[in-house]
């Protein structure tokens, strides 16, 4: 019985060893969305979500804006890209994922009109 345990341990580590950087962004996406969202990043930004598409690598990230920036949405849209792109530069733990050349969108839409983006923006591995 003992070696029986032993073995189908070994066999879950080989397994979980052998998930690709596409299945764990994938399930690591799944996983924060659930756990993490909505959650309020300022005053007026909420983070809805975060996806993995598979087609394209890329690592999607979504957010609501309420109250006066729903209002006046993305004034300086060059401002903001810059500031993600800062972001995205310094975030260690998306290391694997832009050593491996996933792409990473950004998609701000308004709280009053949910169908209105007010930005959105995507990175690829020239960017970072």
């Amino acid at each position: 019985m003992k070696k029986l345990f032993v073995f189908a341990l070994m066999a879950l580590t080989f397994a979980a060893c052998q998930e690709s950087l596409d299945e764990r962004a994938a399930r690591e996406a799944k996983m924060y969305t659930k756990k993490n969202c909505p959650a309020k990043i300022s005053e007026t930004v909420v983070m809805d979500s975060m996806t993995f598409e598979a087609d394209t690598r890329t690592l999607h990230y979504y957010y609501t804006l309420t109250g006066n920036a729903d209002s006046l949405g993305v004034e300086d849209k060059d401002e903001a890209r810059s500031r993600l792109l800062a972001e995205l530069k310094n975030t260690t733990s998306l290391s694997s994922f832009k050593e491996e050349g996933f792409n990473f969108a950004y998609t701000y839409h308004s709280q009053r009109s949910p169908e209105t983006v007010h930005f959105e923006t995507v990175f690829k591995k020239g960017d970072y």
